[in-house]
């Protein structure tokens, strides 16, 4: 060593600047390269290449420095007071590295479970995400400990004075955690899930369940955001079930003209006798309708007398075509009912559940399941309700003035 004070100041730190370098590529080339053979002979390339993709071995790699400084400042000569400075830094460094790292593991632990199928149905964002707050917060108090030479437990006996403001700012936190946990451990909401929340603007498919957040991506491809604690505390519609049952309901209504309601007469009954939907049903009633009939005074007289409806009839025709149509659930809900007659006409709705559940199939098999009882509609001497509209108007404007004024006497 050479005798001037300041040469061995600087010799001192050559040497501790070289001891830092050479044990931070003793543990790159050594520690984490075995730790990289390891995963690898394991079969876990997945998480190496995670580990990798978010810089967990650089961060402990960056840690080796400051810990060698930390611990061999000491020996340098003539740094007295200021060698104590230094090494609380050091090791503060060193320590912020290794949370660093630890916060990477946590993020390759998401993204290798993200990767699996397991991922569809059960997120483990949030927890992810609150093993992070804990390391952020563990780390915080240990870096000031150490920076101002103080025990972790008195920064810690400190941090009770602050609890009713730490409840406060971590309020929404607290909530978004109890919620998450809720809505995983019983199986509430899945990634993939179409939801529907008409108080938040939400209607689509979850994209992302995080700890503070969910996200929804709309059918326009806008994304909402709703607070995780709002889909624990407040309704919301899934329609997971719906998927996983085969079966999507149709529950649809035709509003038939009252008007237009009548009984069949005999003629009638037998041209729709031709129909194969009706062949049997019109058979069957029709024998029923002659047996009561015979118990009945008056038999001759028509107001005496059971007949059948045309709204009856297409209801028993509507029932027949769905029983029959191959794309609908046979083992599920299926009628066709009358329900109370409005002003705006005789509601007849549909009930049954489609074999597939994909939107536009859906929209497919229902339309043309309409299609074809509106346009059976004037079979059976029936019309739906249609309110006037202003050409109605104009046409029976026209005919009067086309008629000329009304004769006085």
């Amino acid at each position: 060593m050479p005798t001037q004070p300041w040469l061995q100041v600087v010799v001192g730190i050559l040497l501790l600047t070289l001891t830092a370098l050479v044990a931070q590529w003793v543990v790159a080339r050594i520690v984490l390269y075995m730790a990289h053979r390891l995963l690898v002979l394991a079969h876990r390339g997945d998480w190496d290449r995670a580990l990798a993709r978010r810089r967990a071995y650089h961060n402990v790699w960056y840690a080796v420095p400051f810990a060698v400084v930390s611990r061999c400042v000491e020996y340098v000569p003539h740094l007295d007071g200021l060698a104590e400075v230094v090494s609380r830094w050091s090791q503060a460094g060193a320590w912020i590295c290794l949370f660093a790292a630890g916060n990477a593991v946590l993020s390759a632990w998401q993204d290798t479970y993200a990767a699996t199928t397991r991922a569809q149905t059960r997120s483990i964002k949030g927890y992810i995400q609150i093993g992070k707050i804990i390391l952020v917060v563990i780390c915080t108090v240990l870096v000031i400990s150490i920076v101002i030479d103080r025990s972790p437990l008195w920064m810690i006996s400190g941090l009770g004075a602050l609890s009713a403001v730490l409840l406060l700012v971590f309020k929404d936190t607290l909530l978004s955690l109890v919620a998450s946990t809720q809505l995983t451990s019983n199986d509430m909401l899945r990634i993939g899930d179409w939801i529907e929340m008409p108080q938040a603007g939400a209607d689509g498919f979850v994209k992302d369940i995080a700890l503070h957040t969910v996200k929804v991506q709309n059918w326009d491809n806008t994304v909402t955001t709703v607070p995780t604690y709002k889909l624990f505390s407040e309704s919301y519609r899934n329609f997971r079930q719906m998927f996983e049952s085969g079966g999507r309901r149709i529950k649809r209504t035709l509003r038939v003209d009252a008007t237009q309601v009548r009984f069949l007469a005999e003629d009638e009954r037998k041209r729709l006798m031709r129909f194969r939907l009706l062949h049997d049903y019109l058979e069957a009633k029709h024998t029923d309708l002659d047996a009561a009939n015979q118990t009945l005074g008056d038999f001759n007289i028509p107001v005496n007398q059971r007949r059948l409806t045309n709204i009856g009839t297409f209801r028993a025709y509507a029932l027949a075509y769905l029983k029959q149509h191959g794309e609908l659930r046979q083992d599920m809900a299926m009628m066709v009912r009358m329900m109370e007659p409005q002003s705006d006409g005789i509601p007849i709705e549909v009930y049954c559940f489609t074999a597939i559940t994909a939107w536009a199939e859906y929209e497919r098999i229902q339309g043309d399941i309409f299609d074809h009882l509106l346009a059976i509609l004037p079979e059976l001497g029936l019309q739906l309700y249609q309110a006037p509209s202003g050409a109605d108007f104009g046409n029976v404007v026209g005919r009067l003035r086309a008629d000329g004024p009304p004769d006085h006497p």
